[in-house]
């Protein structure tokens, strides 16, 4: 009895938790799949399409340029976020002063308000008098250029802002698991005449596996949801992803197609593609991960 009591006590106080949860997470989430497969355009009631969004995606060029920047972006931002937070993180892994210290500098951008990140980043490349990059190329007897205005630059620039704004949160989980790591194993390993390098590979990534695939999994993520770097950054140009659309991305495109043109159910669709595509990577990933430790 007093069993069933203590277990309707516990669903009685999960009830707020659940309702918030079921209202505004499981919800949502049907209601998007359903309006996936419908023509709506937040008017006329839904008018139900099948699958006829998701083929249309297979043929929309402008959703295939999204997706193959977004590819190229993802994979940059990634593998430079990546190894610019480890680089960091073995430069300022101690316990000193200077090392919290500069930790805490490169943490900050994680803890900025983004919009006010990128629109400094904005101000940098403006191709304007004021613009900081024009200004110091000056200095060197350069040529101003137009960065926000130049296709071939626009990824390449937004894997920098990727980089500088989330390799400081990248770096503080790889001081942790750094950390983690039992000297004796390097003790051992420098007695063997093992060189520092040899440390670092044998010993520091190996063990640091899980904590790599954690860091590569969640800047993916965040990756792939990219959209005030495209929306404020760029924003100066008629067009939402920028000049030719060189830095369209899936979810500024969304944004584009569900709130500009109105298109929700189209939108809808886009939303769960990015939801699948993100899914399956993830857990290629993990499976990867799992499988080289237990080679390993």
């Amino acid at each position: 009895m007093a069993t069933k009591r203590g277990t309707l006590t516990s669903v009685v106080m999960l009830l707020p938790f659940l309702a918030l949860f079921a209202g505004f997470l499981i919800w949502p989430l049907i209601n998007s799949l359903y309006l996936s497969l419908t023509k709506f355009n937040g008017v006329r009631p839904p008018e139900f399409v099948g699958l006829a969004n998701f083929a249309r995606l297979l043929e929309d060029e402008r959703f295939l340029r999204a997706l193959s920047n977004t590819l190229v972006y993802v994979l940059a931002a990634v593998a430079l976020t990546t190894t610019f937070a480890l680089l960091l993180a073995l430069a300022f892994r101690g316990q000193g002063w200077g090392d919290r210290i500069m930790r805490t500098v490169f943490f900050l951008p994680s803890v900025t308000s983004t919009i006010a990140l990128f629109l400094m980043w904005r101000w940098i490349f403006a191709a304007e008098d004021y613009g900081l990059a024009n200004t110091v190329s000056g200095w060197f007897g350069g040529e101003p250029v137009a960065w926000l205005a130049t296709p071939s630059l626009t990824i390449p620039i937004m894997v920098l802002m990727a980089a500088w704004s989330g390799m400081g949160y990248a770096m503080v989980i790889f001081v942790a698991g750094i950390n983690t790591i039992p000297e004796e194993y390097y003790e051992a390993a420098r007695i063997d005449g093992a060189t520092t390098w040899q440390q670092f590979t044998g010993i520091t990534l190996p063990l640091l596996r899980p904590v790599t695939t954690y860091v590569v999994i969640t800047t993916m993520i965040a990756a792939f949801q990219v959209f005030e770097a495209v929306y404020i950054v760029f924003r100066s140009v008629s067009n939402v992803g920028g000049v030719m659309d060189s830095g369209l991305m899936i979810v500024p495109y969304l944004y584009d197609m569900g709130f500009t043109k109105f298109q929700l159910g189209y939108a809808s669709a886009i939303a769960w593609t990015l939801f699948l595509i993100i899914f399956a990577i993830s857990l290629v990933q993990l499976r990867l991960g799992r499988t080289t430790k237990e080679l390993g």
